[in-house]
């Protein structure tokens, strides 16, 4: 399939994973909360990567500044 790149369409990344630069982190947008795959254990949210990793990396660059915030509560979120 081919993305257009015109005015108004959205680019591949908000749609396809992105990969943390800093980390390597696999992020995929999903309905319901973003998934991250990390390079060993079971699949998480943004909010774990926060209290695994992000939180003491604390680079530049890094696609998970926010804490995981943008996928508030839920047990999903406990480690």
């Amino acid at each position: 399939m081919k993305v257009s790149q015109e005015k108004g369409d959205r680019s591949m990344t908000e749609f396809g994973p992105q990969v943390c630069p800093v980390c390597s982190v696999k992020i995929l947008k999903m309905i319901g909360g973003d998934r991250v795959e990390f390079a060993a254990g079971p699949p998480g949210t943004r909010a774990i990567l926060w209290k695994r990793v992000c939180q003491y990396t604390k680079k530049p660059g890094c696609i998970n500044q926010e804490g995981g915030s943008a996928n508030p509560g839920g047990s999903a979120n406990r480690i």
